[in-house]
């Protein structure tokens, strides 16, 4: 999932090849650089992250995936897994459990000192202590340029047990993300695309819809509980 899917809940999208992030150049608030550089104005610009995680609501796109999540089989230790590039929690607000979040959430905090993390909804831009150990070494929970996403075995393993990759809502532009369709080609799955429109790796998916994710994933995933109820 990219952030074409939360944008109808008025989350604004990263997209890195403008080399901006709500105004700000991801150089500056998506590196380890810039939080050594600056970390003031990184810690204040997750905090207002985390500000808008708090005030946006799930659209219809991330019921529909709820939706699917629920009513979806789960033997053989389950077959659906939702991979999220969002750090939002609109997922999960939406009922859905079959969650992974390969670059980290925003209402998350991470302690640089004893490794613990923890649910978050303050600011860490006022340097709070950990409350795991108590050293102001919080930061925000987030897989920044440079940092391997979280996850990487899961969705690998998720890919090789697979029938059909789907993608929600993404400009295919930022790795390793945007290669999993073609692993998902090399391993033989069928290929999905939703999205507003083509993405950069767009030729590598079977099958393309294009318009908005609260329009394209309710219809697709009645497809997918119809097919089911029907086979």
């Amino acid at each position: 999932m990219g952030a074409g899917i939360s944008a109808e809940s008025g989350i604004r999208t990263f997209r890195a090849e403008d080399g901006l992030w709500e105004d700000h150049r991801v150089e500056d608030v998506a590196t380890p650089e810039a939080f050594r550089r600056d970390p003031d104005l990184v810690q204040r610009f997750y905090d207002d992250r985390r500000k808008a995680v708090l005030a946006a609501q799930p659209n219809p796109a991330h019921t529909a995936l709820a939706r699917l999540d629920a009513q979806w089989p789960r033997e053989a230790g389950g077959d659906l897994l939702i991979v999220t590039q969002n750090i939002d929690d609109l997922h999960e607000r939406a009922g859905a459990a079959r969650v992974l979040h390969m670059h980290g959430e925003a209402l998350s905090a991470w302690c640089t000192a004893c490794d613990a993390r923890h649910h978050w909804h303050g600011t860490l831009a006022d340097g709070p202590a950990c409350p795991a150990c108590g050293e102001p070494a919080l930061r925000p929970d987030i897989v920044w340029f440079g940092e391997m996403p979280y996850g990487m075995d899961a969705i690998y393993d998720a890919l090789r047990e697979a029938d059909l990759f789907v993608s929600i809502g993404t400009s295919g532009a930022v790795y390793p993300a945007a290669g999993f369709v073609q692993q998902a080609n090399a391993l033989g799955l069928a290929t999905l695309e939703l999205n507003l429109e083509r993405s950069q790796g767009s030729h590598w998916f079977g099958e393309s819809r294009l318009g908005p994710a609260s329009e394209l994933v309710p219809q697709w995933v009645e497809e997918m509980l119809l097919a089911r109820r029907d086979g």
